[in-house]
């Protein structure tokens, strides 16, 4: 981490920047006085308007998650995960998934411990200074609390790549010896537990209404008491989970002076993460403003699909989220990324065979159990799963005359993936070479698995003509996701109880999906949770990607042949299981290396495991 001089003079960045970084909120907000490059920190803090800009100012290091409007630069994580593989190449995904990153370049392309630092120096000046602000004091200390979960949350952010970190709780001065090493993984867990504590404790509502009781839509993006709930939520389930707790490759992993960075194994953290579940589950509820999202006709497929349509952002699921750009050029950008090429997309965003086969049949059933040495599937034969011939009838969620290995699959399935042969824009989709939608359209910009991802991409949109885009907004947690923390964290404390049953079925039958099977052991239970949140929750926020590294399963599931149909082929061989590319995953690849750059100044920063 660069050291950063603190000058009366306020930095002109931290002004000049003010108008494009909080897209969140309202408009007035964006505006920058004319004069604001010359505001000292005297001057921002003894005015009102002054003061909040400078506290959003720190919303705008919050990484973009799943942000495909910068090449996956800031966010590679769908890309470098099992779930999607990218045609373009972009360095960060193609270097993680080929094993050819290292310490020297991880900065240069992603640039997280660098940004993230400098969004917790943003937070740390403002709560240092805040307190000479004319702010009345039940503002100020709404005001205080947002940026304790700011805080805490860059940290976790950190903390999930990197591993045990150096915790910067105040703003470096020009006299202060910089000198600082990684604080233990426990004391970064208490610490960012604690942030968004004070959150949770301050005038930071639950939500944000006008007394009338009705939400207040400037506010959207802004920090609330459901947010970090949350956060805490997922942090603890993070500390509770094999890559941190209990790791063997990690045990002599210390600082220069000989400090543990980890410590001995407790089970007990998983009761923690449990409790933490439950808290934020029970308090959104009782709050009447936040509930599983349910379609109005109930519909199993709207009922998952709607939740991430750009026209009902902010829906009643959403804990904490923040909109990816006000500009309509910026989602048309997004919808051309995952738009077919024969309807003027990018075709980039490729959901892999593997994906495809890990969702259920309509009726519960397993697909596939597994694959062959020759990367050939394992079929369930309870499932009526088949890979020969067509659909003859239409099925609810898709046309007749597709391949029977897309018929009768679960709602989410088709709310999540696009096909050869699904009906998409009014028309069938064709990713067979020849077809409209095939690689002969463009040398790169073509799908890399005969797969396109669905989810969150707004139909309505015409590429070509430029129309019908709304804003988009990145969903950074969700009702669903606490749920499953819920249910993972208790079947790992008290194994697969009542409560734990309730809470993964209330996430299958939303989606039309039965019951789980009574009689479970607790690691049948296990798979099932896994199976749960790699679906519920696929291509958000980055879960795939952690939760395959904080479960240990990341050097199985991300080194090996990932897989697709075969598009170089006509209609006639295009159904055929193909090998796209080859992934190595290392164990050292479970955390990021610190940047070499960091690691050279000598300041007292170990490098990470393994590296």
């Amino acid at each position: 981490m660069k050291k950063q001089m603190i000058d009366n003079k306020i930095l002109k960045f931290c002004f000049l920047m003010l108008a494009v970084v909080m897209s969140s909120c309202s408009d007035y907000l964006d505006k920058t006085p004319d004069d604001a490059s010359s505001k000292t920190m005297e001057d921002i803090f003894s005015n009102q308007l002054y003061t909040e800009r400078f506290l959003l100012k720190t919303y705008s290091y919050l990484p973009p998650e799943n942000n495909y409007n910068d090449n996956f630069a800031h966010s590679p994580w769908s890309g470098a995960s099992d779930e999607m593989n990218l045609t373009w190449t972009y360095p960060m995904c193609k270097k993680m998934n080929s094993g050819s990153w290292d310490a020297s370049m991880i900065e240069e392309n992603c640039n997280i411990w660098t940004e993230l630092y400098r969004g917790i120096r943003q937070c740390n000046l403002f709560l240092e200074n805040v307190v000479n602000s004319p702010v009345d004091e039940a503002t100020k200390n709404m005001w205080i609390g947002e940026v304790h979960f700011l805080r805490g949350l860059f940290h976790f952010f950190l903390l999930r790549n990197y591993g045990p970190i150096p915790i910067i709780d105040h703003s470096l001065k020009m006299d202060e010896k910089y000198y600082y090493v990684r604080n233990t993984f426990d004391q970064c867990i208490d610490f960012i537990v604690t942030e968004f504590q004070q959150c949770i404790d301050s005038n930071v509502p639950i939500a944000y209404t006008n007394t009338s009781g009705s939400i207040v839509t400037s506010k959207y993006g802004r920090v609330t008491k459901a947010a970090a709930l949350a956060m805490k939520s997922r942090v603890l389930l993070y500390a509770a989970s094999p890559l941190f707790n209990g790791n063997a490759d990690y045990v002599n992993y210390k600082n220069e002076d000989g400090t543990l960075l980890f410590g001995a194994k407790d089970d007990g953290k998983w009761q923690l993460a449990a409790n933490a579940a439950l808290e934020c589950i029970t308090q959104v509820e009782q709050s009447g403003h936040y509930k599983l999202y349910h379609s109005k006709t109930d519909d199993p497929y709207n009922n998952y699909a709607e939740i991430f349509l750009p026209g009902n952002k902010w829906n009643e699921e959403i804990l904490f989220a923040r909109n990816k750009g006000t500009s309509f050029g910026n989602n048309i950008h997004q919808e051309q990324c995952m738009s077919p090429n024969g309807m003027g997309g990018w075709s980039g965003l490729s959901p892999t065979q593997e994906m495809v086969d890990a969702y259920e049949m309509s009726d519960g059933t397993t697909p596939i159990v597994g694959y062959n040495i020759d990367g050939s599937p394992i079929i369930n034969s309870e499932s009526k799963y088949c890979e020969e011939g067509v659909a003859e009838v239409a099925g609810k969620y898709h046309p007749a005359g597709i391949s029977n290995m897309y018929a009768n699959r679960e709602p989410r399935f088709y709310a999540t993936i696009n096909f050869n042969g699904q009906q998409w824009r009014g028309r069938t989709l064709e990713f067979f070479y020849g077809g409209k939608d095939g690689m002969q359209n463009s040398s790169v910009d073509y799908s890399s698995t005969g797969y396109l991802l669905r989810k969150t991409s707004d139909e309505e949109v015409n590429i070509v003509a430029g129309t019908g885009g709304q804003i988009e907004i990145a969903i950074y947690a969700r009702l669903a996701e606490i749920y499953l923390n819920y249910a993972e964290a208790l079947n790992e404390a008290k194994g697969p109880i009542d409560e734990v049953y309730k809470y993964v079925n209330l996430i299958r039958n939303r989606s039309g999906l039965p019951n789980l099977r009574i009689g479970l052991s607790k690691e049948e239970m296990r798979e099932r949770i896994h199976h749960e949140r790699r679906i519920e929750l696929a291509f958000e926020a980055g879960h795939r990607y952690f939760d395959c590294h904080r479960w240990k399963i990341a050097e199985i599931v991300d080194n090996g042949d990932i897989h697709g149909m075969n598009i170089n082929a006509g209609l006639e061989h295009y159904f055929e299981r193909t090998r796209i590319s080859k992934r190595i995953f290392e164990k050292k690849h479970y955390l990021f290396p610190v940047p070499q750059a960091e690691i050279n100044k000598r300041i007292g920063v170990v490098q990470s495991p393994l590296w």
